[in-house]
């Protein structure tokens, strides 16, 4: 597990691509990159090949806040449910902590995502397009940071 950098880019489309099944994440990815919204961009490696990636972006916050967006999350197709996805999450997560970042949401897949310890109850005080939805879920990473509504609004790439 490591930072992403710049000599990375290709291998990231790729993997997210095959991730995925088609090209639409990848470019959000690079469109995040493109409005300067992300947070930190991690990938996973095995014998120098990258193999997965996560991205996480500033969402727009009203009240102000650092809220981070996580994913997309892609690993290659033929190593998923190997624990790499995992692994990415938590130390993305561990990332945003050192980034004093305040709280972290997701729209991702109800049975996965609950085990790093997001929830919709922890969703429940946020305004957003996605609010109700069972994928709609957030953590806090610092003490009663969506005790109170607030407003959360993804990076335009993701539109």
């Amino acid at each position: 597990m490591r930072p992403a950098i710049e000599g990375d880019a290709a291998a990231i489309r790729a993997v997210v691509t095959a991730a995925f099944g088609r090209s639409l994440e990848a470019r959000i990815v690079e469109d995040v990159r493109a409005e300067a919204a992300a947070l930190a961009e991690l990938v996973a490696e095995a014998e120098g090949e990258v193999i997965g990636h996560l991205l996480l972006s500033r969402m727009t916050a009203r009240p102000a806040r650092v809220v981070a967006a996580l994913g997309p999350l892609a690993v290659r197709p033929e190593l998923q449910r190997l624990g790499h996805g995992g692994a990415l999450v938590r130390a993305g997560v561990d990332a945003l902590r050192l980034l004093d970042a305040e709280a972290c949401v997701v729209l991702g897949h109800p049975g996965y995502y609950p085990r790093f310890g997001f929830s919709t109850a922890a969703a429940a005080q946020l305004a957003s397009p996605y609010a109700g939805l069972p994928a709609f879920m957030a953590l806090e990473l610092q003490p009663d940071a969506l005790a109170h509504p607030l407003e959360v609004a993804y990076p335009a790439a993701f539109g």
